[in-house]
């Protein structure tokens, strides 16, 4: 089993500098995806409300055989549920739904800043941690006024903040913020685009020195960043190969140049956490 990096926040909950992302595994084949995962070594799981699999995310978790103080499972709360008793029962549904006694991990999936609830949804979270029904608390897609907000409101900060990262989106100012506060980054779509970031001449270069695919050698990017990458693997082959990755050390020189493929336009669709609007 591979042994990975730890990366550590503000209050010393710690992640592995590797998840397992769900989007878009359903059904049995998600649940199966799930269990083959943990029994990979994954010990990061990452879900959501709106991903519509968190039933199937929970029975892989208990197909795995896994002790449950090794597991941290993530779930995301929506933006339609932003309202404090809307969020409670939120929150509630996917412990439910997940069948377990407490989410390890809970986000608020988007601020959507125009709706202008977020620090409700945040409050939820909040009484929800007191009440020992989720363990950590954090963010997804939250820029840093959004950030200053909860806190400056509430008193609390989150230890995660989910958001868009990988070389055509690199976002270094972001996470620059991130270290400076102690909130883990987590990677959404480490991978980018990935049929076109794989072939990208410096990625196939730095590939070939350390003997590993591209899509490691991304993997591997986003580890030297203390980004924590949460690439979604059906098959046991992939799951594995993109755990390997974690081991992997890339220097400086070959980070700087997988960060230098940033693009203005490097985001994968119109999804501004200024403006973005989730349901």
């Amino acid at each position: 089993m591979t042994a990975l990096p730890q990366f550590t926040a503000h209050n010393g909950f710690s992640l592995p500098a590797l998840g397992f992302g769900t989007y878009a595994l359903n059904g049995d084949a998600g649940a199966d995806a799930v269990t083959t995962a943990i029994g990979a070594g994954y010990r990061l799981i990452d879900s959501a409300f709106n991903y519509e699999n968190e039933g199937s995310v929970g029975r892989g978790v208990a197909a795995a055989g896994v002790d449950r103080s090794e597991l941290i499972v993530t779930t995301k709360l929506p933006g339609r549920h932003h309202a404090r008793l809307k969020a409670r029962a939120s929150i509630e549904e996917s412990r439910s739904r997940l069948g377990l006694d407490a989410t390890d991990l809970h986000l608020i999936h988007w601020p959507n800043p125009s709706q202008d609830e977020y620090v409700q949804a945040w409050e939820a979270l909040v009484e929800a941690q007191q009440r020992g029904v989720v363990r950590q608390i954090g963010v997804s897609n939250f820029l840093p006024e959004h950030l200053e907000r909860i806190e400056r409101e509430t008193g609390v900060r989150p230890v995660v903040n989910q958001i868009e990262v990988h070389p055509y989106f690199p976002q270094d100012e972001q996470l620059a913020y991130h270290r400076e506060h102690g909130i883990l980054t987590e990677a959404w779509s480490p991978l980018g685009r990935a049929k076109e970031l794989i072939e990208e001449r410096v990625i196939t270069e730095i590939a070939a020195t350390h003997g590993i695919s591209p899509a490691q050698t991304v993997l591997a990017w986003h580890v030297a960043r203390e980004t924590v990458a949460i690439p979604k693997a059906a098959s046991l082959e992939h799951q594995q190969s993109n755990l390997a990755a974690g081991t992997v050390d890339l220097d400086a020189a070959e980070v700087e140049a997988i960060t230098a493929l940033g693009r203005a336009d490097g985001r994968l669709f119109d999804g501004d956490p200024a403006t973005h609007e989730e349901s």
